[in-house]
């Protein structure tokens, strides 16, 4: 199972009781979290950053994940992701094609995509992995265009081999349908926020263990 945490320090913040100054700290020590649990991939969307900022902050993410299997990759910006040392850029379906990230990329990047159809997953095959979504209702996507579960399978099945995470409303009780898509795993900002009064810390890294579990158990007796 692969497991991506998108980042959210403004509504990770909030969650912990912590003000625009504190923001970027509450976010290293999910990642801190994130990575000690094993999330392959950290997913620094932050769209209201200016880009020295956000060097800065990928920076001071990539260190707090140093030294573990999981891998940072900056939103839509691969100026930044290259500046700040990720291991990759995630791309909007409408932006450039992966192909043409990937002969601006050293070796070994990493290069994903966003889609949100089946059509989609056709076209942007030459990434290393396609998120899918939106799946289910979220907090930012309450209405509008859903996916749902069949659309998951149908784009798996267009992606022919190329992985597909699903995003958008998957948590615990999700990883049964989650298994049984054919889906190779999940990205999600929500289901990493701890509730009011929890650690960080000890939150996320219990519920990346709980996600693996669940997942696999499935797939094990599927």
């Amino acid at each position: 199972m692969t497991i991506c945490l998108v980042t959210d320090r403004r509504r990770l913040g909030a969650a912990v009781g912590a003000g625009p100054a504190g923001w970027a700290d509450a976010l290293e020590q999910q990642v801190r979290a994130a990575a000690a649990g094993g999330v392959d991939f950290v997913q620094v969307r932050e769209p209201d950053v200016e880009a020295a900022e956000l060097v800065v902050l990928v920076e001071r993410l990539v260190a707090a994940s140093a030294g573990t299997g999981t891998r940072v990759v900056v939103n839509d910006r691969m100026d930044v992701a290259l500046a700040a040392g990720a291991a990759g850029v995630h791309l909007k379906e409408r932006s450039y094609r992966p192909s043409d990230a990937r002969a601006l990329a050293p070796h070994g990047f990493l290069i994903g995509c966003s889609i949100h159809s089946a059509a989609a997953a056709v076209e942007k095959r030459g990434a290393q992995y396609l998120m899918a979504g939106t799946v289910l209702p979220t907090m930012s996507k309450p209405e509008g265009k859903l996916l749902g579960w069949e659309g998951l399978a149908a784009v798996v099945a267009a992606a022919a081999g190329t992985p597909v995470l699903a995003i958008g409303g998957i948590d615990l009780p999700s990883m049964s349908l989650l298994a049984k898509s054919g889906a190779a795993g999940l990205a999600a900002i929500g289901a990493f926020i701890p509730p009011a009064g929890q650690d960080i810390y000890e939150f996320v890294q219990k519920r990346v263990i709980d996600m693996r579990l669940g997942f696999d158990y499935v797939r094990a007796v599927f």
